[in-house]
């Protein structure tokens, strides 16, 4: 919602990729960094790029791991090493993977995240009772096809509303 103010999700859009009643895990997918110079990763034998390496902020926790977002069907599900998110959009922690995003052609819609965004059990629930949250459909097209600047207005758009005419209330019970 516009009136979020916390600045780790401020005009964030979230991929709920996991929601149980031990709690839910997500990614910011609108949050861009680029990084400048060599990137090396621990590899054996070590790998490197000298390219511009998009990487993508997921949220505040554990901002020291990372997860690679892909938006097509895999060739081969066991190269991939990840899950299923929705049709067309898989989370993958494959180093092989990885080892492909620093290739001078990397994989297209392909994202390299570190962190992610996290909610204790019920907390989310409360969130959304609260109206901090618009929830949507996932559209793989949307997170990979809409600039990182447009994408929370995108796709509050897409739900029909207004940002601008968006008010937070207690939901209805």
């Amino acid at each position: 919602m516009p009136q979020l103010t916390d600045p780790d999700f401020s005009k964030t859009v979230v991929l709920l990729c996991k929601h149980s009643e031990d709690g839910a895990f997500g990614l910011v997918v609108n949050r861009p960094l680029i990084t400048t110079g060599r990137v090396t990763v621990e590899f054996d034998p070590p790998m490197s790029t000298d390219r511009e390496l998009q990487v993508w902020i997921g949220g505040p926790v554990e901002p020291y791991r990372s997860w690679v977002l892909v938006g097509e069907e895999p060739d081969e599900a066991e190269e991939l090493g990840g899950v299923k998110i929705a049709d067309g959009l898989y989370l993958s922690t494959s180093p092989m993977l990885l080892g492909k995003l620093l290739e001078p052609v990397p994989p297209p819609r392909t994202r390299l995240i570190v962190g992610y965004s996290g909610w204790g059990p019920g907390q989310l629930e409360s969130e959304l009772e609260e109206s901090s949250w618009l929830l949507s459909d996932i559209d793989a097209d949307l997170i990979f096809s809409t600039p990182a600047d447009r994408l929370w207005e995108a796709a509050i758009r897409r739900l029909g509303a207004d940002p601008a005419a968006l008010q937070m209330s207690k939901g209805v019970h």
